[in-house]
């Protein structure tokens, strides 16, 4: 009798693991024009298969209504010929941005003679687990097939026929460029268990990168024995000092929160100087009605709410620590900025922190103690966006401080390896270490 092969008794996680390993391998040394290449074909590829992606999308949409799912993850969710076209737009921007694969971090000569060299390589296999959202599909497996990444796509149930539809059209592009087809994969399986077989993938998967809300993340963080690149939820803040303008702070404020509520970078808290609440809060209470947002307010705030067009609800503590990703938000009034900062500290998730103000000095104090990705000042936290920062495209934003933090381009999606250049070079004896 013929005896199974190792290959043969693995489950189906382990074989696209072992099928992804081999296609990091032969994408690692593949000049950046053979990788441009894939990527354009995947753009063309997702316009032209747009009406197949779209009717798999519907039987997404369709059930999740049916779920009673909210209006907010099924905007996440729905895919429209618009929302492809620039899906394809933004795999021809990854194409058009410089490979970071073999650039040079530092290098010299050392004393000896020896050439040494830093030079940023491939991650290897990334796998990403993320939920809803299908653009996460094309736009993770154009930043890791750019810098070289196989990828493992582990996208949420309510994301099936549509991560199937896109990801069929991603290999047969990339299969018919010239690249390794099981350079993009769909993790097989709907189960839980696919998922912990994937966190569990260690010696295959170089590195995992969760994309979600706040349990899914700490699920991978927790229970993954590989490597996790943590992004985290955007409980972010918008800070009104004493000293901001009211028309700037009123456009910030309505941008943050309501220009598209279910990302990451919306605002979710909004913070008041007590010194500017009487001017600002009567302003900003009717804009956020006529924005739709639902105002979750301490005691200060509601005092001002009597006479305003808003609709205001008592705060709870879990209010200061929600990330919402709907049409509401937090409201309190602090006595400082530093109030402002202690409350920040407390409740962020250290994802993106905007401060209105026309004192340079509250500015500069503010940018020095708040500990985020991002510290805008005077801006929209919504900037805080691959894209937006010049990037391209990103496969998420870090909030933790190894390896990558804030939004991560192709340079976060390499690691680095020393190449050391001798002529004949033998370390003497008497040298330690």
């Amino acid at each position: 009798m013929t005896s199974l092969s190792p290959y043969d008794s693995m489950t189906p996680v382990t074989r696209a693991a072992y099928r992804a390993k081999a296609a990091a391998a032969d994408l690692a040394p593949l000049p950046r024009a053979d990788k441009d290449d894939a990527l354009l074909a995947v753009a063309d590829a997702l316009e032209v298969r747009t009406s197949e992606i779209v009717e798999a999308n519907a039987k997404d949409i369709e059930r999740a209504r049916k779920a009673g799912t909210s209006e907010a993850i099924v905007d996440r969710l729905t895919l429209t010929p618009e929302r492809v076209r620039a899906i394809a737009a933004d795999a021809r921007d990854v194409a058009a941005l410089p490979d970071p694969v073999g650039e040079v971090v530092r290098g010299s000569t050392l004393p000896n003679g020896i050439d040494l060299r830093q030079v940023r390589v491939p991650l290897g296999v990334v796998g990403i687990i993320y939920e809803a959202r299908p653009n996460v599909t094309v736009d993770a497996a154009a930043l890791c097939l750019k810098s070289g990444n196989a990828v493992l796509l582990r996208g949420s149930s309510s994301a099936y026929e549509s991560n199937t539809a896109l990801v069929r059209v991603l290999r047969d592009a990339v299969g018919g460029a010239g690249l390794p087809a099981d350079a993009v994969q769909l993790v097989p399986g709907e189960s839980r268990e696919s998922v912990r077989e994937l966190m569990r993938a260690r010696g295959l998967v170089d590195v995992l990168i969760p994309r979600g809300g706040a349990s899914l993340i700490r699920t991978v963080v927790e229970e993954s024995t590989v490597p996790v690149i943590e992004t985290g939820t955007g409980n972010c803040h918008v800070y009104v000092d004493a000293g901001a303008d009211l028309d700037t702070a009123v456009e910030i404020l309505i941008n943050s929160k309501a220009h598209r509520v279910s990302v990451c970078n919306a605002a979710e808290t909004l913070l008041v100087h007590q010194d500017i609440a009487p001017a600002f809060l009567p302003r900003a209470l009717d804009a956020l009605a006529d924005a739709g947002v639902t105002v979750h307010a301490d005691e200060r705030v509601l005092a001002f709410a009597k006479e305003s067009r808003a609709t205001v609800v008592e705060a709870t503590t879990d209010d200061w620590e929600t990330e919402y990703l709907s049409y509401d938000i937090a409201a309190a009034v602090v006595d400082s900025l530093d109030r402002a900062v202690e409350h920040i500290r407390l409740w962020s998730s250290g994802h993106t922190e905007a401060i209105v103000t026309t004192s340079q000095r509250a500015a500069r104090r503010f940018t020095q103690l708040v500990d985020s990705t991002t510290v805008a000042v005077n801006a929209s936290t919504r900037f805080t966006d691959g894209g937006q920062f010049g990037f391209g495209a990103e496969i998420g934003i870090s909030t933790q401080k190894l390896h990558a933090r804030g939004p991560m381009g192709l340079p976060e999606l390499t690691s680095t390896k020393y190449i050391l250049t001798g002529d004949g070079h033998v370390r003497g004896t008497g040298n330690i270490g």
